[in-house]
């Protein structure tokens, strides 16, 4: 009871401190939030005629302002389990003329080829207070810049050893790995609860980069990639949120 009495006092006194808490039901409220994503991507442009679809997992830390302001930095791991082009567009100066692999056994080898990569950005976006259950969330915009990579990953059968021809730094010369400046745009809903346990976004994202090869060599072209490329990504992203805003209490009791 001495506790409460003295809590009571100090908001009477000094109202300003009850500023560091308040009422999402009925406010914006600036807070930091962290936030796990997942998105599905439909590939365009240049990365069409190397990739299939795939996905990202990633991570970010976000800033939105008593204004419903966001800002964000995020980092995404790029994955797929296809590529669209043949094993002799991408290994054809390897192959033998059944179009297979001799690994280093001296045997046909079995193997798989991946896309991988990554994409950092920071992003800077606005909530529009619409369809929304409370001030904090409704639709949003984002627009980023960053840096995006990707390359094919080329793996063996665990009972194969690797071929010579793609041993050490030899396999460089075949994973296409290209990377540059990149821009993003995304429109979507982001969810804040009253109650501060359910936190989410599902947004339509668009990436494209202006990328370069990242290899001295190309053992198809016997020679270096001079090309640039237009690297292009449709996705759907679903985003969790974890914000670090104080909640309000429910109600003050007076003894």
């Amino acid at each position: 009871m001495k506790f409460r009495f003295i809590t009571l006092l100090l908001l009477t006194i000094f109202p300003f401190i009850a500023e560091a808490q308040k009422d999402i039901k009925k406010e914006c409220v600036p807070t930091t939030m962290f936030s796990a994503t997942y998105s599905y991507q439909f590939p365009g442009a240049d990365t069409k005629i190397l990739y299939k679809n795939n996905s990202t997992v990633g991570a970010s830390i976000l800033y939105k302002t008593d204004r419903n302001w966001l800002w964000t930095a995020n980092a995404n791991f790029i994955f797929g389990e296809q590529i669209r082009a043949s094993r002799e567009d991408i290994l054809g100066i390897i192959l033998d003329n059944s179009g297979e692999l001799i690994t280093g056994d001296g045997i046909w080898g079995s193997y798989a080829m991946f896309e991988r990569g990554w994409h950092l950005q920071g992003k800077v976006g606005k909530i529009f207070n619409v369809c929304a259950p409370n001030p904090n969330c409704g639709f949003f915009v984002n627009a980023g810049l960053g840096y995006l990579l990707n390359r094919i990953r080329i793996e063996f059968s665990s009972y194969a050893s690797t071929p010579p021809n793609l041993g050490d730094d030899y396999r460089y010369g075949y994973d296409r790995m290209r990377g540059g400046f990149a821009y993003s745009g995304e429109v979507g809903y982001m969810y804040m609860s009253d109650s501060r346990v359910l936190n989410f976004s599902v947004s339509f994202e668009f990436i494209q980069a202006h990328s370069k090869p990242m290899r001295q060599w190309d053992f198809n072209l016997m020679g270096p990639d001079l090309k640039t490329y237009l690297d292009r990504y449709y996705g759907i992203r679903l985003s969790i949120y974890i914000p670090t805003y104080k909640r309000m209490p429910a109600e003050y009791y007076y003894y």
